[in-house]
């Protein structure tokens, strides 16, 4: 006890960390602490969930495929399947494997899939495209089944460039079509800002990666601690080919209200596909999405269908760029 000048006694005040609510406060902080470092540090782990494939492996897809192996530098291979048209509409119905079509494809689907294991994981999804008579293409990420190199935002941008250059050296810009699904989105709205094709699908995509974060760690300053940002947003304005968004209304991952924010950003012609009571994995178990990607994939007069806006394939840009 202190006294005043009257000799009164002034009870002591404990400093402010030392009361309850400082405790917790010193608490708060440790936790935020840790948790910044997990997810500075952790966010690889969090973003992709490869499983490598051993070189020497055949793939056993149950349908018509080639292998091409596509080296990058000393370091980096990077693997990609390229499914053939099949000569039946739906292999799981008939109870057979599909045979490869005799005829030449209409073109090619490079396909950019999401953050799971390696391309047998979404294998599954091939028919959708070689039944309508289009190749597919699939390209596995370093580190997911047979692509070995090391990761980084720059560095997917840049092996897709490569993969639609090995398209571009068989088929024109207006017989290439690009696919993202999921992670995959960003790194597809990228390639399609720089590059010409036929159309660009997005299957659950996001306005940014740092958007998404966001919605999961809000109190964070994620603009400077994420290596990867993919900002979706940034590239719609470059993007000259019609674009179509399908995402599920009831996405668990990637909220649909984030997808969302991209369609002020379409310009005429492209088109935001509601999938009501779709999740992020299960958009091909509706029958509105399959029919509606069958009928983009059957478009051969380049409108859109589902907004009536006529939307002409991509125009050739002012350079010559393979």
């Amino acid at each position: 006890m202190k006294e005043t000048n009257d000799n009164r006694p002034v009870p002591n005040r404990r400093p402010f960390l030392r009361t309850k609510w400082g405790r917790w406060l010193k608490v708060f902080i440790l936790l935020y602490c840790l948790i910044g470092i997990a997810v500075y540090y952790g966010q690889d782990y969090l973003l992709f969930h490869p499983q490598a494939v051993d070189r020497n492996v055949t793939y056993d897809f149950g349908r018509p495929y080639k292998e091409v192996n596509l080296p990058y530098d000393k370091e980096t291979n990077l693997n990609i399947i390229e499914f053939q048209p099949t000569d039946h509409q739906d292999f799981r119905a008939s109870g057979d494997w599909p045979k490869a079509a005799d005829t030449l494809a209409k073109g090619v689907v490079l396909y950019f899939h999401g953050n799971k294991r390696n391309i047998s994981w979404y294998a599954k999804y091939a028919t959708d495209f070689t039944s309508k008579g289009y190749e597919v293409w699939m390209l596995d990420y370093p580190g997911f089944g047979k692509s070995t190199g090391t990761l980084s935002e720059q560095r997917l941008y840049d092996f897709a460039l490569q993969f639609y250059k090995l398209a571009r050296s068989r088929w024109q810009p207006s017989q290439i079509i690009l696919y993202g699904k999921s992670l995959g989105t960003g790194i597809a709205a990228q390639l399609a800002s720089v590059r010409d094709c036929r159309r660009l699908f997005l299957e659950c995509p996001y306005f940014s990666m740092e958007s998404v974060a966001r919605h999961y760690f809000p109190v964070y300053p994620l603009g400077s601690m994420l290596h990867y940002h993919f900002p979706t947003n940034t590239r719609m304005g470059d993007i000259t080919a019609p674009i179509t968004i399908f995402h599920g209304s009831s996405d668990g991952l990637i909220p649909y209200s984030n997808a969302l924010r991209l369609k002020p950003l379409l310009k005429s012609g492209d088109e935001f596909i509601t999938i009501e009571g779709g999740g992020h994995n299960d958009l091909h178990d509706y029958l509105t999405f399959r029919q509606a990607l069958a009928a983009r994939l059957s478009d051969t007069s380049g409108t859109t269908g589902a907004s009536g806006t006529s939307g002409a394939i991509a125009p050739t840009r002012a350079d010559s760029r393979p």
